[in-house]
This record gives structure tokens, C-alpha cells and sequence, in this order.
């Protein structure tokens, strides 16, 4: 075993997991002057959201999306290339690399910041302590004035159903399968399943997707969300709703699993070659030592904080804590956590934390829906503008969605933004600043927007708040 650091080469803060959260976290340390260390058990940098989560499957999404045009809307605009092939391996080699060159990114930004990354698996040994298991089962020992556990999350598994490789996976697996599936199930509507079952649906698999819910994407507003599941119904994708999932078995033909009606009832079998769990995610504290400086998880497994802090010295960011279990939230939490350990004032405001589905159409949102207004007796008022008078959007044929506006009755503060449509989650950055800001809907609505882009109809969604909408 390696001797321990002496305490003269004391990290100022150690970081355990290299995902959005620990890297950015060291990164800022080591902006700030900071001697900061990541541990990540990973052979690359980046956490899930690089390696095996945000970033892969936007390449995918990507690349499946212009197949699906090269089929269908190329020849409506005039461009005849024949029938397109599909090279799922040429697809997936190029997701390889640029994820690859993503992490590459991230250890060059450790080496600018001076940030040392100790590859192994991190644990909590005491306070001020953390040892690292390497690869080969060698440990160390590292002395830290603060701990920050990054760890992230990691996928639920489902009672009853046991992941086996290419036919029962998670989001990971559904990421390499090495064949389009002609049935893919999809157990989960959230927003990590419905991304993944949009990206085999449009390269060829027939995707149902069971929800226990009565509703895709909880936590949506709800008229956005039954727009955006007929939008999907739509392009092909089948939806049972109301439904559990009680059983799984496999054979050689496939994958058969038991569904049951939520609310009970006669149970029926539903056939595919391939199911994709996607029901959430869990915070990662597996093996963490976090009973050595006195800390333990809730019921549902996140770590309870006091502004980041857990416990003396030990700090938490990101998805193994509360707020959405987002890479953006994440990041931010990390600039937060380091700059109140450098003596800064660190602040994240979880009500300004924007959400994207990066489907097609995508769907992006951020503040309160009309639901949560409804319930929390809100006076609020509402604009609405939909792409099929937007005229970029017109143009591109991509007219499907709306924005919707919500702002406070008394006030015309901006409550809630939300956008269906194309290039959502670009334009939802507008709605961050000017809340962010406190502005309100007549501040959008008077502010120059460029002519034609999407963007106009989050204008033209403020202005109909007053009742002014002019192009609808």
C-alpha cells in the first residue's frame, strides 16, 4: 500500500468523479489558485454524460435524423440521391469519435489548470481522506482540506426484469446495439427513453413504449406533453400508458414481457427483440465510505445538504443530491460548491434550471408549468404562438409545436417558458437570461428579435400575454 500524502501535499479539495460535476469542479479550482485532484474509476474523463449518456446519444439522434430526412424530405425539396443506406457500424464510429475527442478535451483542460486526475475508484476514508483503488487493485491514500462528491447517477433497474446484452439493456446498452431491432420496447416515457426509442424508430425498429403513468414525461406541462406525445403517436412511435411491467423473459427469439394495467386488471404479453429500461435514474454512492465522516443518504438514496455541505470538510454537487438530475444543473452546482470553498459566494437557483428533450420536434422548458401554477393558486396569464405562422419555420417545413408564455397577472413577471418545436432548446436561453433577470413577458415582446428565425415565435408568445400576438 502507497504511503499517505504528508500533510504539506494536502489537496485544497479532492473531487471524487470526473463527470459534468467533477471535472468542471476541478477545473474551476483550479482556476482559483486551488490544489485540486479528480478521481475518476473511468478510463476516460467525463462521467456518463460524455462517455455514455448526453453525448452519445446526441450523436446518434443526429445522424438519425438526416437519414430520416434523406429518405423523406430530400426528394420534396428537390434533392434525388436514391434510397440511403444505412452503416449502423459507420455510425457508430463516428459517435466513437467524437465522444473520444470530447474526453481528450477535458484531460487538456486538467493539464491548463493544473488539475491532477488520479484514475481509480475514490472512497471516503475519514475526514480529510480520500483512498483510491487503482485498476490493478494498488491503493493510496490523499490528505484533502475539503472532499466533493461528484459521483453522478446510474440507471434503475425494474423489479422483475433482468438486464441481459443486446436484448433487455439500459440507456448505456442502447447506445451500442449492434443491429437496428425490428420491435424495440421502451419501458419508461421520460426523456432518456423516448430520445433513445426516436433514434431506432427512425432508423427502422417498430417502437412501443410502456409508462406506468397516465402521461408521457412527468414533470412537462401537460399540454405540451399531449401535443408532443401526438407529435411522436405521429411519426410512428406506438404508446401504452396506464401500464406496469411485471415480468420479463428472454429467448432466443427475443424478449417477452407481462404487462398489467396500472390500475389492475388482465395482464397480456407484449413481444420485441429488444427492451430498453429507461425508468429513471439513481444516485451513485456505492461503496462511497460515507459512514466514515458520519453521513448518510436519504430513502431515496441522495445525500441531504446545508448549501453543498454534508459534512465538515465534505462537500456534494450534482445528481447524487437534489434538483433536476441534469449535466447543466450539475455544472453549475460545481462552480457554486468551489467558489464557497474558496471563500466566493456560491448560488444555483434550481428554479431556472432549463430541461430539453432533444427529440424531433424538441421540447424545452424552464420555470413553472400551468399545472404547477394551477395547483400553488397562481394568477397567471398566458400567450401562445404556434410554428405553422412562424415563417423560418414555414419555410424549413418544420411547423409542428408552439411556444407558450406564462407570466404573473398582477406583475408580468415571467412564471414559465415553454417551446415545442424546432431548435427548443437552443431558444429556451433567452427565457434563462430575462428570468434570471426578473424580466417580464413585455421585455421579450419588445425586444428586436432577427427576421425570419424561430425565434420570433417566443416573441410573438410574449406578445400575446397583453393580447397583441400580430402574426397569428
Amino acid at each position: 500500500m502507497a504511503e499517505a500524502a504528508s500533510p504539506s501535499a494536502a489537496y485544497d479539495v479532492v473531487i471524487i468523479g470526473g463527470g459534468p460535476g467533477g471535472y468542471n469542479a476541478a477545473i474551476r479550482a483550479g482556476q482559483l489558485g486551488l490544489k485540486a485532484a479528480c478521481v475518476e474509476m473511468r478510463e476516460t474523463l467525463g462521467g456518463t454524460c460524455l462517455n455514455v449518456g448526453c453525448m452519445p446519444s446526441k450523436a446518434l439522434l443526429h445522424a438519425s435524423e438526416l437519414y430520416e430526412a434523406a429518405i423523406k424530405e430530400f426528394p420534396t425539396l428537390g434533392i434525388e440521391i436514391g434510397a440511403p443506406k444505412l452503416n449502423l457500424g459507420q455510425m457508430m464510429s463516428q459517435k466513437a469519435d467524437s465522444v473520444g475527442a470530447l474526453t481528450k478535451g477535458i484531460e487538456f483542460l486538467f493539464k491548463k489548470n493544473k488539475v491532477e486526475w488520479i484514475k481509480g475508484r475514490g472512497r471516503i476514508a475519514g475526514p480529510g481522506q480520500v483512498e483510491v483503488t487503482a485498476a490493478d487493485g494498488a491503493t493510496s491514500m490523499l490528505a484533502a482540506k475539503n472532499i466533493v462528491i461528484a459521483t453522478g447517477s446510474e440507471p434503475t433497474p425494474l423489479p422483475g426484469v433482468t438486464f441481459e446484452a443486446d436484448r433487455v439493456v439500459d440507456s448505456t446498452g442502447a447506445l451500442s446495439l449492434p443491429a437496428v431491432p425490428k420491435q424495440l420496447i421502451v419501458i419508461g416515457a421520460g426523456i432518456i427513453g423516448l430520445e433513445l426509442g426516436s433514434v431506432w424508430r427512425r432508423l427502422g425498429a417498430q417502437v412501443t413504449v410502456v409508462e406506468y403513468l397516465d402521461r408521457i414525461t412527468p414533470g412537462m406541462d401537460s399540454e405540451v406533453a399531449k401535443t408532443f406525445q401526438r407529435a411522436l403517436t405521429k411519426q410512428g412511435m406506438s404508446f401504452k400508458l396506464g401500464a406496469k411491467v411485471t415480468g420479463a423473459k428472454t429467448s432466443k427469439d427475443g424478449v417477452e414481457l407481462t404487462v398489467e394495467p396500472a390500475a389492475g386488471g388482465a395482464a397480456e404479453t407484449l413481444k420485441g427483440d429488444v427492451v430498453l429500461v429507461a425508468i429513471g435514474r439513481r444516485p451513485y454512492t456505492d461503496g462511497l465510505g460515507l459512514e466514515t465522516v458520519g453521513v448518510q443518504t436519504d430513502k431515496r438514496g441522495f445525500l441531504v445538504n446545508d448549501h453543498f455541505k454534508v459534512a465538515e470538510g465534505v462537500w456534494v454537487i450534482g445528481d447524487v443530491t437534489y434538483g433536476p438530475m441534469l449535466a447543466h444543473k450539475a455544472e453549475e452546482d460545481a462552480v457554486a460548491v468551489i467558489e464557497l470553498i474558496a471563500g466566493k459566494a456560491g448560488h444555483v437557483d434550481y428554479d431556472l434550471v432549463p430541461s430539453v428533450v432533444y427529440t424531433s420536434p424538441e421540447v424545452a422548458w424552464v420555470g413553472k408549468t400551468e399545472d404547477q401554477l394551477k395547483e400553488a393558486g397562481v394568477a397567471y396569464k398566458s400567450g401562445k404562438f404556434p410554428f405553422t405562422a412562424n415563417s423560418r419555420a414555414k419555410i424549413n417545413h418544420e411547423t409542428e409545436g408552439f411556444v407558450k408564455v406564462l407570466a404573473d397577472a398582477a406583475t408580468d413577471r415571467l412564471l414559465g417558458v415553454h417551446i415545442l418545436g424546432p431548435q427548443a432548446g437552443e431558444m429556451i436561453g433567452e427565457a434563462c437570461v430575462a428570468m434570471a433577470f426578473g424580466g417580464s413577458a413585455e421585455d421579450i415582446a419588445r425586444i428586436c428579435h432577427p427576421h425570419p428565425t424561430r425565434s420570433e415565435a417566443v416573441k410573438q408568445a410574449a406578445m400575446g400575454v397583453d393580447g397583441w400576438t400580430m402574426q397569428a
